[in-house]
């Protein structure tokens, strides 16, 4: 098992790196770019980096079904990987119809892409095959309370609210170079490193696969920004962590991993969604934010002096801290 799952983290990750540059150049040819705000030069910079993610993601989660099938002769737990595949992949259409969308409206007076109250509610058919399996166990580990059983409302409540909430969530906490694809990919691998010393390994070879070709992404996406994750990136990224969490039973330890967006989403409710996590370039190349702080971006502006560079570092080390500082707390709850 060990083995396959390394050889399968190793294919998303070399798999994202080679197709990569290819993407960039074919969505420049497209006409598929952005502006980078946060640089004097406001150069465009190629969109829907989450097409090369999910590619990259596929072939290492294939390729490790391949090994498990044809070398190892099991199917075990198949039903909930393409489940969780299914999930991520209907996800990921309605990120990638949204950046087609925003692309094709650019220059327009109307506002781009889907509107806020579109994406949830598109967003919540793609937890149908988790929920179709029974994913999960009902017993949730509530701190403070001890074990209490959902029954019903498990599948039919808690499973699409954890795949709507998760897949927008990430969505909230972007906009600078590297934040993204940072920030969910160190999610992810925790999550996937969580899952496997915990029993569920198979879980985590999609944590782990779906992280690394984040990790290779974040090479070309890194500052300065050759290509954009956009919102096919994020909402299936959101739904590879409630995914995960819901197949390996892990919900106290994510919940608690996923506190940054959840400050997030208390800041952009102030604004009711409209808020937007960008700051002011300065003359010295540090970003300011704005007056009233409607992103954690912002609240780290406010801490110092941080260039892009700085902000969305400071963050990713918050969340590899909270992490790390979560798993000693879930032993303690």
């Amino acid at each position: 098992m060990l083995f396959s799952l390394i050889l399968s983290i190793i294919v998303s990750f070399l798999s994202t790196i080679v197709i990569l540059p290819h993407f960039i150049r074919y969505f420049k040819e497209l006409g598929f770019v952005g502006i980078d705000v946060h640089k004097k030069e406001k150069p465009k910079v190629a969109e829907m980096g989450g097409v090369p993610v999910i590619f990259g993601f596929l072939f290492g989660i294939f390729f490790f079904i391949w090994i498990r099938v044809f070398f190892y002769g099991t199917t075990k737990n198949l039903v909930e990987m393409f489940a969780s595949i299914s999930t991520i992949l209907i996800i990921f259409v309605i990120g990638f119809l949204d950046d087609i969308s925003s692309v094709a409206r650019k220059g327009k007076k109307k506002k781009s892409g889907l509107k806020q109250w579109q994406k949830p509610l598109l967003t919540f058919p793609a937890s149908i095959p988790l929920i179709a399996i029974m994913a999960g166990n009902s017993v949730l580990h509530i701190p403070f309370i001890g074990p209490v059983d959902t029954g019903i409302l498990y599948p039919l409540l808690i499973v699409p609210l954890a795949v709507v909430g998760a897949s927008n969530a990430i969505n909230m906490l972007a906009g600078l170079n590297g934040l993204e694809a940072g920030m969910s990919g160190v999610l992810l691998f925790f999550l996937g490193i969580y899952s496997l010393l915990h029993g569920s390994p198979y879980p985590a070879i999609l944590a782990l696969c779906f992280a690394f070709s984040l990790f290779a992404f974040l090479i070309y996406n890194k500052y300065p920004a050759k290509i954009f994750p956009g919102d096919s990136l994020c909402y299936s990224a959101g739904a590879c962590v409630a995914a995960v969490t819901i197949t390996a039973s892990i919900e106290k330890y994510a919940l608690l991993c996923f506190l940054p967006w959840f400050f997030e989403l208390i800041l952009k409710m102030r604004t009711r969604f409209k808020g937007e996590s960008f700051g002011k370039l300065a003359k010295n190349g540090t970003l300011i934010a704005p007056e009233k702080c409607t992103s954690l971006t912002h609240i780290v502006m406010k801490l110092g002096k941080f260039s892009e560079k700085g902000v969305v570092a400071f963050l990713i080390l918050a969340e590899i801290l909270l992490c790390i500082l979560a798993w000693f707390i879930v032993g303690v709850l």
